[in-house]
């Protein structure tokens, strides 16, 4: 078992999921490059059932941050939220989504999800490194 120093010098632990493997591929090399000087740890699924099997398979604290495309087949990024929320309320989830949405719109159509972080597509790394560091860190 690492200890806290150990933990706090390890990059934080995202899963990312989308059903784009090219999308995936990129995020997933980018964010663990450390070319921005700030590296993650990505577990990239392209189906969300087995993203979700494997969210249950580790301990509630193993994910700093869960980071899912809205639409792919078998089972939506809602979906997979609701989840995820089952399982641990209080992981931090953001969504990926190719089409303009705001939480206020969001929170009309679906007002039992408590949506709070959009991220819309195509986004560059350099954008989307200090976002998923504030949704970590807030």
């Amino acid at each position: 078992m690492l200890d806290n120093q150990s933990e706090r010098n390890q990059p934080p632990r995202i899963m990312v999921v989308d059903d784009e493997r090219d999308i995936l591929r990129i995020i997933k090399r980018d964010l663990e490059t450390g070319d921005h000087g700030i590296t993650f740890s990505v577990d990239a699924f392209f189906d969300s059932e087995t993203a979700l099997d494997n969210f249950c398979s580790h301990p509630a604290d193993y994910y700093k941050l869960v980071l899912t495309d809205i639409r792919m087949p078998k089972m939506n990024g809602f979906e997979l939220y609701r989840r995820i929320k089952q399982k641990n309320p209080s992981m931090k989830i953001a969504f990926i989504t190719a089409f303009e949405i705001t939480k206020e719109e969001f929170n009309k159509v679906l007002p039992s999800i408590d949506v709070k972080h959009f991220i819309k597509k195509p986004v560059t790394i350099s954008n989307l490194i200090p976002k998923l560091r504030s949704i970590i860190d807030n």
